[in-house]
């Protein structure tokens, strides 16, 4: 399925890992450089900037090439010019095999024709059906996201295949069950946390190192998506809006009680389990799940003026942030307030071939020194011995 090089894949893993090892202070520059003279790597860029220029130089390059084409069949455009959406999702799947034999990889010019892809068809099938019909856009999409991610190791097709998916089994419940509408935000917790334990799973069992952040990312969203399933603000205002019920203030909703705590203890929850469990991810999450409880709160019930609630949060925060400090910066070990050497987890996952690779680099094979003995051919007793005394 993969379309690359497997050997110049994993190198460019490798490489990724030496970067990180080198930044930690586990090797030194002229090992890094000796690693990556021996390991022969695809085409890729780390600088988000460049990325993003050449980025823009590819979609350029795609739309030029559609623009051509166009052009050529201008003449069939008044009579099937839907068409054309399809022809374009497949010139960006021939520009998408063409960069990756060429071994582009996360470049910025395959991501132009990658997404160029996905929103061709997309784009494709929502006119081919007259803008009516959802669910077969987001299928077509999911599916080629899908693809894309398999075939390429594309980071943002992952996400785009996760956020497709959810679309279609939303939208598929809500239209063809009967309780669709109030199952939904129920059964979208059990589709995350599902997730969540899936891709656990998958990143546990994994092979192929080089599908690690595309797993990773889809685990992070699905945490996200959990929480916002079960939050009393989202699950409020959007059953509202499905049902054409908005006016200037939302319906209260059932089980009212429930998403409330939902909303509180989840987050709290998601802090103490990135504790124990050093999930650096689901921290972040957590505390940005509790600000935007707090708004939730404020949504409906404003019980402090802003300023005042702003400044009081400012003041429970720094407290709480003191005094973790205080109680942590004196650990070397488990949870600290050290600065930690290596932020990826992955990056020791192939480091016994890396150390292997460096090795052999650093050091050429010694030749043993010749022995002054001469063995073989023994002048008197032995084994190969010639008979002579």
């Amino acid at each position: 399925m993969i379309v690359f090089d497997r050997n110049k894949l994993e190198n460019s893993v490798l490489a990724e890992e030496a970067d990180s090892l080198k930044n930690a202070g586990f090797i030194g520059k002229e090992q890094l450089d000796i690693i990556k003279k021996q390991l022969p790597v695809l085409n890729s860029h780390k600088n988000i900037l460049v990325r993003i220029g050449f980025f823009l130089l590819g979609s350029f390059l795609y739309s030029s090439i559609c623009s051509a084409i166009s052009l050529l069949g201008i003449a069939a455009i008044e009579r099937s010019w839907e068409v054309f959406p399809f022809l374009f999702g497949i010139i960006g799947v021939i520009g998408s095999e063409f960069l990756a034999k060429k071994d582009y990889y996360n470049h910025g010019l395959d991501d132009a024709f990658i997404l160029g892809t996905i929103l061709n068809f997309g784009g494709a099938v929502t006119i081919a059906t007259e803008f009516h019909y959802v669910l077969p856009v987001s299928i077509i999409v999911t599916i080629i996201s899908l693809v894309m991610f398999l075939r390429y190791i594309h980071l943002l097709s992952a996400l785009i295949f996760y956020l497709g998916l959810t679309i279609t089994l939303g939208y598929a419940i809500f239209e063809y069950l009967e309780a669709g509408q109030a199952i939904l935000p129920f059964f979208m917790m059990f589709y995350g946390a599902g997730t969540y334990f899936l891709c656990r799973k998958l990143n546990k069992d994994l092979t192929e190192p080089y599908y690690y952040n595309g797993i990773q990312l889809i685990k992070s969203v699905s945490i996200v998506l959990f929480y916002l399933s079960g939050n009393y603000l989202i699950v409020r205002e959007f059953s509202a809006s499905l049902s054409n019920t908005y006016y200037e203030v939302s319906p209260e909703i059932p089980f009212a009680l429930f998403f409330w705590g939902f909303t509180f203890i989840v987050p709290v929850l998601y802090l103490f389990y990135s504790l124990k469990n050093k999930d650096r991810i689901m921290l972040w999450i957590s505390f940005l799940a509790i600000a935007f409880s707090f708004y939730s709160f404020r949504f409906y019930h404003s019980v402090l003026p802003i300023e005042v609630a702003l400044t009081l949060g400012g003041l429970i925060l720094f407290a709480i942030a003191f005094f973790f400090i205080r109680k942590l910066k004196t650990k070397e070990s488990g949870l600290t307030f050290k600065p930690d050497r290596i932020s990826n987890s992955n990056t020791f996952l192939n480091a016994e071939t890396l150390i292997i690779a460096s090795t052999f680099g650093m050091k050429p094979e010694a030749k043993a020194p010749d022995s002054p003995m001469e063995f073989g051919d023994g002048g008197f007793s032995g084994g190969g011995s010639s008979g002579n005394f």
